[in-house]
């Protein structure tokens, strides 16, 4: 009693000094299997004064949280005592990696440089199941894959939970000691309770970065870490020719990606051949009358690694922000080759250097497309920074070379500035003069417990062009608004209503005409863990030097309703462009609902609807319908197993798909994937027409088999 009184004095005492924790040092690694049975534990740092942050700042948390902190030479070791006093409500679930968010969890959010600039995140849930992120410019990556080790046990007055973290897994100083910073968090799905340590300042909102712990570590090791990833992939594809299915690819590929460790905090990645492959179709999206091309995420492994950096502030700053990034790398369709060195150069430097060569299907620009792609930042106080990036596409007769400057200011406690200014070069042959074209933007954010709002600035010229990222519109002027307060109730069933106003005033710059989006919205929290919300929209849109309407109305509802059900539904009623060299006006009902059903822990259906039609405003003439029904339906054996079915109906293209996956995942890295998948459709060969001609019942298009398997060493 007397040292567990001495050691909580003292740790008060650091606390209010503001000086950094000390985890631990551990003599014998406990056996992460989720019990905290082990001598360690009950000896190491530990911390239970966990506050709210949502939906409000500063309360007590509802349940007791135990956090505790050691280390010894090659990891970092954490764990969790969570008590709860209803268990039979805690929500968990056996599940793949990266699709935990829903159940209960907690996390550790990991500043591994000390530097305000970006963090990992280790999420786990009360069975042991992984989430991890890197967080970075205001934007969480959850494509991020690294190797850690985490197990969870269910009690019957809550759960526990034990974290190991090698240190090759992660970059950090190269310093003895190294100070780290550190966010304990936990959640509570069924009252959506985010609770913390260290408890969050409600003038400083959800600045994560600013308000972290500091963790002092004495002896780390600083080691030269070497992986080699050696994969095997086989695929045997087939398609439709008239009538049969003929095959079009029956191929192994094997490839090499292999990573070095200059030091602790620099890393050097290169690959040849690299598999690229995914082993999961993209969702199904809506792609008629589309003004311009969809977005589709990342998933490739090789271009993840400091995937963060690339990061630019004042881009993607609202919802009519036709900028989203300057590094979309999907860009890269077929690379061959890829070279990357990312890391710290001292304190305060940040490098990312990425460069690919990608083979283009035909070679009527050369064979190869490359991209050179280089990120510098330098920390300034805080979590402000100033940076430079230069991004490039060079093909035989066409080239595309970006390049700018941006940064991020923190004014006040409660606000930051972002600013950058970007410069692109184009050259497209059969043109002379190359068209130069740049995009100035300004951006200040505050946020607080009770208010939010944003103001931004945005140019982008005509001859703009950015091809390693994603530009939906050149040739616009921008102002934008957005003021949101938040209000707590003093009432048993609502936590929280959000109000939030927007305007956007754009113009278009070929045909100097001014657009507006503008929106009223309320978003209410209530009942624990459900959500409803409206917003009404007034807006106009330019198209081919024409002003339309694009205004209506959307409305949203769902939640967790039980630990086995959970449903979105979100209905938008709006004014439209039909998009075409001819457009006119029109309007349209969108509908996107989902549905996930876990009986079983082990055991889980999701499904989702998307619907889209577009009628003609003059006669209400019915232009298209737009319906697709998709289920995923997944056994998790255990975290490392699972099965995967999957069919997706598309009624507008009469298309019928299915994928069926075998994925055996040990840790990233060392994986083994089995895959099937076909897709029909309702055509068949109609042999005197020489055609492909309607037909009543659906038809085999296409055919697919694949393996992949490969393994992780690591020196």
């Amino acid at each position: 009693m007397k040292k567990s009184l001495s050691f909580l004095l003292l740790f008060s005492s650091l606390c209010l000094a503001g000086e950094a924790l000390k985890p631990t040092r551990i003599l014998t690694p406990p056996t992460i299997d989720g019990k905290l049975e082990e001598a360690e534990w009950k000896n190491v740092l530990s911390i239970s004064t966990f506050k709210t942050f949502s939906p409000d700042f500063g309360k007590d948390a509802s349940q007791k949280t135990v956090a505790y902190a050691g280390y010894d030479s090659q990891n970092l070791y954490f764990a969790f005592r969570c008590y709860d006093t209803e268990p039979d409500k805690i929500k968990t679930s056996v599940n793949s990696r990266d699709n935990i968010r829903s159940d209960d969890w907690v996390c550790i959010n990991l500043d591994s440089f000390f530097d305000q600039q970006s963090l990992y995140a280790f999420y786990i849930n009360p069975n042991g199941i992984q989430t991890d992120s890197r967080y970075a410019a205001n934007i969480e990556d959850f494509s991020a894959d690294f190797v850690w080790y985490s197990a969870g046990q269910m009690l019957p007055d809550g759960y526990s939970i034990e974290i190991s973290i090698p240190l090759k897994s992660i970059r950090y100083s190269d310093a003895n000691p190294v100070t780290m910073s550190i966010f304990f968090e936990r959640y509570i799905s069924r009252t959506i309770e985010h609770s913390s340590f260290p408890e969050l300042d409600p003038k400083l909102g959800m600045a994560f970065l600013m308000q972290m712990t500091p963790l002092e570590y004495n002896d780390l090791e600083h080691y030269t870490l070497f992986e080699l990833l050696p994969a095997f992939t086989y695929s045997n594809k087939y398609a439709r020719n008239k009538n049969e299915l003929a095959r079009t690819e029956n191929k192994g590929d094997l490839s090499l990606t292999a990573k070095y460790g200059i030091t602790s905090d620099l890393i050097l990645d290169a690959t040849y051949n690299p598999d690229f492959s995914q082993v999961e179709s993209d969702a199904g999206q809506v792609d008629v009358n589309l003004r311009y091309s969809l977005f589709y995420a990342e998933k490739r492994p090789f271009f993840l690694e400091g995937s963060e950096i690339f990061n630019v502030a004042g881009l993607g700053t609202s919802e009519v922000d036709p900028l989203g990034t300057l590094v979309h790398t999907r860009t890269i369709v077929n690379p061959l080759t890829g070279l990357k060195l990312s890391g710290k150069l001292g304190t305060k430097n940040t490098l990312a250097a990425l460069f690919s060569m990608d083979e283009l299907p035909d070679e009527t620009d050369g064979k190869y497309a490359t991209f050179p792609i280089l990120r510098f930042k330098r920390t300034l106080s805080e979590d402000s920074y100033i940076g430079a990036i230069y991004t490039g596409r060079e093909t035989k007769n066409n080239s595309n070379r970006v390049a700018g400057a941006d940064g991020i200011f923190r004014v006040t406690q409660s606000s930051t500035l972002e600013w950058n200014g970007i410069f692109s070069g184009t050259k497209y042959s059969g043109i002379d003069k190359a068209k130069d074209g740049s995009v100035l933007s300004l951006r200040y954010n505050f946020d607080s417990r009770d208010l939010f709002y944003d103001f931004s600035f945005k140019n982008i010229s005509r001859d703009f062009f950015v091809e390693t990222g994603y530009l939906t519109r050149n040739g616009v002027l921008s102002f934008t608004g957005l003021v949101r307060p938040k209000l707590f109730p003093a009432s048993s069933f609502i936590s929280r209503i959000d109000l939030e106003a927007f305007s956007a005033q754009l113009k278009d710059m070929p045909s100097e005409k001014w657009e507006t989006f503008n929106h009223i919205s309320a978003q209410t929290y209530m009942f624990g863990s459900l959500y409803a919300k409206i917003k009404l929209i007034y807006a106009t849109e330019i198209f081919e030097r024409e002003k339309f309407n694009t205004g209506g109305v959307a409305v949203s509802f769902g939640g967790q309703f039980t630990k086995q059900f959970a449903s979105n539904i979100t209905y938008r009623r709006m004014q439209s462009i039909y998009y075409s060299s001819s457009p006119f006006q029109g309007y349209s009902n969108r509908i996107t609902a989902t549905l996930t059903f876990r009986p079983t822990q082990n055991i889980e259906s999701y499904t989702s609807f998307i619907f889209s039609d577009f009628y003609r405003t003059v006669n209400d003439e019915l232009i298209y319908e737009y319906p697709i029904i998709r289920e995923r339906l997944t056994y998790q054996v255990n975290k490392y197993l699972f099965f995967r079915g999957v069919a997706e109906y598309n009624k507008y293209k009469k298309q019928l798909l299915t994928d069926f996956l075998v994925s055996f995942t040990y840790v990233p890295g060392t994986v083994m994937h089995l895959g099937y998948g076909s897709l029909y459709n309702k055509t068949e060969w109609d042999e005197p027409q020489n055609r492909y001609i309607a037909s009543g019942s659906f038809k085999e298009a296409q055919r697919g088999f694949f393996f992949k398997m490969s393994y992780l060493w690591r020196s």
